[in-house]
């Protein structure tokens, strides 16, 4: 059974940062692509970034140059620096990876950014 723990969420100002974890379990989560995506009220779920299994990176455009996401395999664990944030970044941040086939998510980490 897979299992993604989200944590880091808040409330932060325009221009301010967060950074946001995701503990995996029940993967050789060395072996597998991770992935952070977004979900802001009335909207679809969007891909945010990911990285590979070999840490390669890659970002949807409205966050490229602001965010960061990176892995630790020692700790199971998948990270998303969120920098020069804006108030159209607010959203429920949701970890994800595929899994024999199947997409596994974490319950999600809410994060709005308002003065």
């Amino acid at each position: 059974q897979v299992q993604l723990v989200e944590s880091g969420g808040g409330l932060v100002q325009p221009g301010g940062s967060l950074r946001l974890s995701c503990a995996a379990s029940g993967i050789i989560f060395s072996a597998y692509p991770m992935n952070w995506y977004r979900q802001a009220p009335g909207k679809q779920r969007e891909w945010v970034a990911g990285v590979s299994s070999g840490s390669d990176t890659s970002y949807a455009n409205a966050v490229k140059g602001r965010f960061t996401v990176s892995r630790d395999n020692a700790k199971n664990t998948v990270y998303l620096q969120m920098n020069s944030l804006k108030p159209e970044d607010t959203a429920v941040y949701y970890c994800n990876t595929v899994h024999r086939g199947r997409n596994w998510w974490g319950q999600g980490t809410q994060v709005t950014v308002s003065s």
